[in-house]
């Protein structure tokens, strides 16, 4: 018996592990949301006339309040309402000097500087004049609230004369840039840029050429690995969960491969617009997926034969969330079949990246007595006790 307490090593790595991953949950539990993307859209014109326009979406009236536009509540609303003019055009004018530092427009690489303007969504936006107009959008209600898709930045200018290339760079405050830019008589050319870097220079002299098979396949796989790490919290949970009951690895690669086959499935369906849901019920649902899987490693002590069809199950639940993600990203035109396929490769590789990881921390104790009690248990109970948390959250 001293010999045995002897060889048994005290757990000291993945007690660690369990109290980080406690960290990180405590710490982001609160405002965590399902495939929340951190992302501007911007939308380039080159006009005939000599002139562009650059629109942003971007909330104004989440700035104007101070939130961010996925936190907006009741109660900032209300705050918006409360605003005096005075004070809007205070934090209007903030707005402008902030994209004054954070927002750069080159043509030949020298930056100019554009007009700013706020305008609705769908509303057209002035032509450039020698003041900037300003426009504030409303909502239907009348509450003067915009959304994230209803409120549009508008930089306009005039191209300077024989200027030949243009590009764009914003901080990043904005997060991931999706840049779409071309003539007004149409074709566009499409770019994700990272946070914090330029876009490529796009020639004005040709008509815009869409980026090359590779290029595109590497962007969208950057992405889809990104989404799950370090950005897909309830993804990587997910997979922790699939991880803590299968202590072998025949099992757990069958439940990740029915994992990826179903996301795969809906992933492709939703963006054909074959099979659409509400991500006010998507969401709930992945997070409770994160709970029933947790709940069940307490539960039980070894793999039941249904486990890989409930996965598959939760499988095309976290497809639909996926889909949430590229349908704010966009398809380029004409690389629809490579950004999608690769997207879903990233996405695999984040999965078993987590896997791996996972493996690291406890994997080497996992055939051990006392990893259920040390390691399962507690982690379970973390896993799911956050995915309760989020089913509430989401479903409020």
């Amino acid at each position: 018996m001293v010999l045995n307490r002897l060889q048994t090593p005290r757990c000291l790595p993945s007690r660690l592990c369990i109290a980080a991953a406690a960290l990180v949950i405590a710490l982001t539990a609160a405002s965590a949301r399902a495939h929340d993307v951190n992302l501007t859209e911007v939308e380039v014109t080159f006009r005939d006339d000599g002139t562009y326009e650059a629109r942003m979406r971007y909330d104004v009236d989440a700035y104007l309040i101070g939130v961010r536009p996925e936190h907006i509540t009741e109660a900032d609303l209300k705050a918006l309402r409360a605003l005096t003019p005075g004070r809007r055009a205070e934090r209007e004018k903030e707005l402008r000097d902030m994209l004054g530092r954070r927002v750069r427009i080159r043509f030949d690489g020298v930056r100019v500087e554009p007009q700013v303007s706020f305008v609705p969504s769908g509303l057209p936006i002035a032509r450039p004049t020698s003041q900037a107009a300003t426009q504030t959008s409303r909502s239907s209600d009348g509450a003067g609230h915009a959304s994230r898709v209803e409120t549009i930045i508008a930089l306009t200018g005039k191209i300077p004369a024989d200027a030949a290339t243009f590009d764009y760079w914003a901080s990043r405050s904005f997060g991931t840039i999706v840049l779409m830019a071309g003539r007004e008589t149409g074709g566009r050319s499409h770019e994700i840029i990272e946070p914090g870097a330029g876009s490529k220079r796009i020639d004005l002299r040709t008509a815009p050429t869409p980026a090359s098979r590779g290029a595109i396949a590497w962007q969208y796989l950057v992405l889809g690995f990104e989404h799950i790490l370090p950005l897909g919290l309830d993804h990587i949970l997910f997979v922790v969960g699939l991880f803590l009951l299968s202590t072998r690895w025949r099992p757990l690669l069958w439940q990740v491969s029915a994992f990826t086959v179903a996301h795969t499935l809906t992933l492709a369906l939703s963006m054909l617009d074959v099979v659409r849901l509400s991500s006010d019920i998507v969401e709930p649902l992945i997070a409770l997926s994160i709970a029933y899987v947790a709940i069940e490693n307490l539960c039980t002590t070894r793999l039941h034969v249904w486990r890989p069809a409930i996965v598959f199950g939760f499988g095309l639940l976290h497809g639909l969330g996926f889909a949430g993600v590229l349908s704010e990203l966009g398809l380029p035109d004409g690389r629809f079949a490579t950004a999608l396929v690769s997207f879903n490769v990233g996405v695999e590789m984040g999965q078993l990246a987590v896997i791996a990881l996972a493996f690291v921390a406890v994997g080497w104790c996992r055939r051990a007595d006392w990893y259920r009690r040390r390691v399962v248990v507690p982690a379970s109970c973390l896993i799911a006790a956050t995915g309760l948390f989020w089913t509430v959250e989401r479903m409020m």
